[in-house]
């Protein structure tokens, strides 16, 4: 007799890179690294010590080895997510502890590194920055890796998985979504992680599907039983029904020739039902993605993110060169179009703590963005080097963040000028059309931005940041995330008259929060006389498609009459039926 068909079921998590993946589950539950506590005597300390630190060897040659082969499938971005590993394996916080651990207690190493590891990961989990927080999976990931070391035990290997298989796992560390990469699956599943954590970086920018937060479902789902990981829901589906996989299996292949039809239509400009052209830019977060950039037709890059330059370099600073190398391919990479580089915005992160030795209360209204450039020239000097001397190669345009008066332009174009003459003096070559403006995403400049249009020669409205500030809202924050609303009248004012103000001094305007990827948005930012936006690559042909379908004349009445309601739940309503 036939097995009976088990009944469907769908886990629930929180979506973190998007995309659909069909195939058999391999079950992975976490480590059974039975540790036990043992004494030694004075005369096997020093043994202990040396067994110890024989594992550390072993572990750092394997991070090491693990950081080489990543760094030619990933690029040295993500692969500095080992280096940081490394790091840990000659940190006197974390090795001397265990040592210490060792010579105080008399206790075997084993027993020293789980006792450390477990101390010290309760700490970062208990911290309320969640950047923080999630370096609890780099000490996991570094102690697990010198228990096996020391127990004498293998690594979990995922390169031996077949091709195309979902990974379902309680947790995967950064080193084995490489490996899962490496080897071919078509998406992961895990109980634990976060939008924020290197797992979930690594899978995005793999263009893997995958899902965390899924509860119990590592527990419920046995190897070979046939999933569907939907990374756009959030969903895992086990045992799905002949409707359901058929659904599905229709998504992808409608997905695949969306992907085809887009690359067919790079060449041609976006364009409305009336004729009006809008510019799709590319937010950059890695130069790995300019493939993409070409590839969806983007129209040059319109925000790179420049903190990520940091995953390749920390626990130092970048140099000048290293600055200079990346924007130039950026540069490269966007032309014949603009690649506009943002300058550090650190204010929050461990980062700026370490290097900046920066100890704020609330980091995210402290010393960030434009104010810890001009707080800190010294080193902002080596990152607008760089910027200059890859200006030289074409269309590159610099913007500063957080900017929220006047001086604080005038201050960034004077220091802008100084290096450029001075780079110019050294003979390292000029730039050709170097531009300076700024993010507006703090109120205060939506709210002059009619005089910081008359210095700036380009804006780049950020709405994530400028909804929060606005609002007063985390929208991280579940008890206040239903008052994070883009279609708050204020913030609608805010753009419109940001706008205006470019417009009246005839300067580039473009929007770059995630408002600029959501195709139920366009028909407002169009209404409010936006036409050039900055998105994800992948998320260009939505909005090249839905662009087809509006008049801009008819937007720009809805949106007029918008500007003049009381509530989200109004304008929700009035432009109900703008994107048919």
């Amino acid at each position: 007799m036939s097995e009976p068909r088990r009944p469907m079921r769908v886990f629930s998590g929180i979506a973190v890179s998007g995309g659909v993946a069909i195939g058999r589950a391999v079950s992975i539950l976490g480590p059974s690294l039975e540790i036990v506590r043992f004494p030694i005597g004075d005369e096997g300390v020093a043994a202990e010590l040396e067994r110890f630190r024989e594992a550390v060897g072993e572990t750092a040659r394997a991070i090491e080895g693990t950081r080489e082969r990543s760094g030619e499938f990933l690029g040295a971005e993500l692969a500095a997510i080992f280096g940081a590993h490394a790091l840990l394996l000659v940190d006197p916080s974390f090795v001397g502890v265990i040592e210490q651990r060792i010579r105080k207690e008399r206790v075997n190493a084993e027993w020293a590194v789980h006792q450390v590891c477990q101390d010290l990961r309760g700490r970062f989990e208990r911290l309320e920055d969640p950047y923080l927080r999630e370096r609890a999976h780099d000490i996991e990931d570094v102690g697990r890796q010198l228990l096996q070391h020391l127990l004498g035990g293998g690594h979990r290997d995922l390169s031996d998985l077949p091709r195309g298989v979902v990974v379902v796992a309680d947790d995967l560390t950064p080193s084995e979504a490489i490996r899962l990469g490496r080897a071919g699956a078509s998406g992961f599943a895990v109980a634990s992680g976060s939008l924020t954590s290197h797992t979930s970086i690594i899978a995005r920018s793999l263009h893997l599907p995958a899902v965390c937060g899924l509860a119990h479902a590592p527990e419920l789902v046995t190897t070979d039983d046939p999933v569907i990981l939907d990374g756009e829901a959030g969903n895992l589906i086990v045992h799905p029904t002949r409707e359901v996989l058929a659904s599905y299996g229709e998504r992808q292949r409608e997905e695949l020739a969306r992907e085809a039809a887009a690359a067919r239509a790079t060449a041609a400009p976006a364009l409305c039902a009336d004729g009006t052209e809008i510019e799709l830019m590319a937010n950059v977060d890695l130069p790995e993605e300019i493939a993409d950039v070409v590839r969806f037709g983007a129209r040059g890059i319109g925000l790179y993110r420049s903190e990520f330059l940091f995953l390749e370099t920390e626990p130092r600073l970048p140099t000048e060169e290293e600055h200079y190398r990346l924007y130039r391919r950026l540069v490269e990479g966007a032309a014949p179009f603009p690649a506009v580089i943002r300058t550090y915005d650190l204010g929050g992160r461990k980062l700026a703590r370490e290097l900046m030795h920066l100890e704020e209360e609330n980091p995210v209204l402290g010393l960030r963005g434009i104010r810890l450039t001009l707080a800190r020239p010294e080193i902002f000097r080596t990152q607008l080097r760089g910027v200059i001397r890859a200006a030289a190669h074409g269309e590159l345009w610099v913007m500063a963040p957080m900017v929220s008066r006047v001086e604080e332009l005038r201050r960034f174009r004077a220091l802008v000028e100084e290096l450029s003459e001075e780079v110019e003096r050294e003979g390292a070559g000029a730039p050709r059309n170097l531009r300076i403006g700024i993010m507006i995403e703090v109120p205060a400049a939506a709210v002059i931005a009619e005089t910081l249009a008359r210095e700036a020669d380009f804006f780049s409205i950020g709405t994530n940041d400028l909804i929060q500030y606005t609002l007063a809202v985390d929208r991280n924050n579940r008890q206040v995330a239903d008052l994070y609303q883009p279609l708050h009248p204020a913030l609608l004012r805010m753009i419109r008259s940001t706008v205006l103000a470019a417009r009246a001094a005839a300067i580039p305007v473009s929007l770059c929060g995630e408002m600029a990827a959501d195709p139920r948005h366009l028909p407002l930012l169009l209404g409010l006389g936006l036409r050039r936006l900055s998105l994800n690559p992948r998320s260009i042909p939505a909005l090249r498609a839905a662009a087809g379908r509006l008049q801009v004349a008819d937007l720009e009445r809805r949106v007029a009459r918008c500007l003049e309601l009381g509530t989200a739940a109004e304008v929700e309503r009035e432009l109900a039926g703008a994107l048919l």
